[in-house]
């Protein structure tokens, strides 16, 4: 079988990877890479030295043999990169926030329909997170029930001495809710088996770091569906004591139980992440899901071969980051950000 070959186009957040790593871990070959930064360049490079280093974003969009753009740009150049890759005739593969603002979601949404080409959102906390997939099977499978909530946590470590100084602006990351909480409007969506959701309130602000008036250290989301309902914290202060970026959380409460997800880290608990707690009419059990497989790269590449929609959905894919849009904007509106 030919292996699926990918180019990456921005480096600017390190889960460029993460993304790559998942790609190559699945079987595709890395091809190139275009970065404007010759600093982020040399570190990439040394991890990939199978990839040249393009001068122009076009040699990969024009080189035939090329299946799959994958980027991890500043957030606000993310959707420009993804629309030029779809009429160029490629799938494409981007780091999450897959885009900033609502009229970027409209064109990116048209763009796809035209073209019929996958884009698709790495939601690392859900597809490269272990224990957040097993949870996905146990659900499936009926362990707890009809889940009718879900309460998501992901505080991050902020560390602004290495911060660059799009981090601050925010034009560029497009606000706490739709840069972070995404991750959790997507969680939401899947473990509820949904496309859509009301936002009940939604609230974002600068508590601590006035001296960066573009920067949001933290915020919520209220969702509610006929059938259930969620609650999203996200925030940029987890403290230099801990042993991890941040201490993410996922409760899911099932009509028949519940499970409860310490993803990274087991606080003055059990060593390493990838717990997960399920507790049911039988009692309390500890799953240890360091060892769960990872089936998103594999499955992404299966579908660009194959036109399917296994790895995401792509409605899904499009309905998590306009939930998170509409929070952010909804936020800016009620706070006056």
């Amino acid at each position: 079988m030919t292996p699926v070959r990918f180019a990456v186009i921005g480096i600017n957040h390190n889960h460029i990877f993460g993304q790559a790593n998942c790609l190559l871990d699945a079987g595709a070959e890395f091809v190139g890479f275009h970065a404007q930064e010759d600093d982020l360049s040399a570190e990439f490079s040394a991890k990939y030295p199978q990839a040249k280093r393009y001068d122009n974003p076009r040699r990969a969009l024009e080189d035939p043999s090329i299946d799959l753009i994958v980027t991890a740009a500043i957030p606000d150049q993310r959707a420009g990169i993804a629309i030029d890759a779809m009429r160029a005739g490629k799938d494409v593969m981007t780091d999450k926030p897959g885009m900033t603002t609502l009229d970027d979601l409209a064109t990116l949404r048209r763009v796809q329909g035209e073209t019929g080409r996958i884009f698709s959102v790495l939601y690392s906390e859900h597809f490269e997170n272990r224990a957040t997939v097993r949870a996905g099977e146990l659900v499936a499978a009926g362990a707890i029930g009809k889940v009718v909530s879900t309460a998501g946590f992901g505080p991050h470590r902020m560390r602004p001495q290495l911060r660059p100084p799009w981090f601050f602006e925010r034009k560029r990351y497009g606000g706490i809710l739709v840069d972070i909480a995404s991750h959790q409007c997507e969680q939401f969506l899947f473990f509820t088996g949904t496309e859509t959701a009301d936002i009940l309130s939604a609230s974002v602000a600068n508590r601590a770091h006035k001296q960066w008036p573009g920067l949001q250290d933290s915020g919520d989301i209220h969702l509610a569906t006929p059938d259930a309902n969620g609650f999203i914290r996200v925030d940029w202060f987890t403290p230099e004591g801990l042993s991890t970026w941040g201490d993410g959380r996922l409760f899911i409460t099932g009509t028949e139980g519940m499970i409860e997800l310490r993803k990274y880290v087991d606080v003055a608990g059990r060593e390493g992440g990838d717990h997960l707690f399920l507790t049911d009419a039988s009692g309390v059990t500890h799953i240890d899901c360091s060892a769960v497989a990872l089936p998103y790269g594999a499955q992404l590449l299966s579908d660009i071969r194959n036109r399917t929609e296994t790895a995401m959905p792509q409605s899904r894919c499009f309905a998590a980051m306009e939930l998170a849009l509409r929070a952010q904007a909804k936020a800016e509106e009620a706070y006056n950000v």
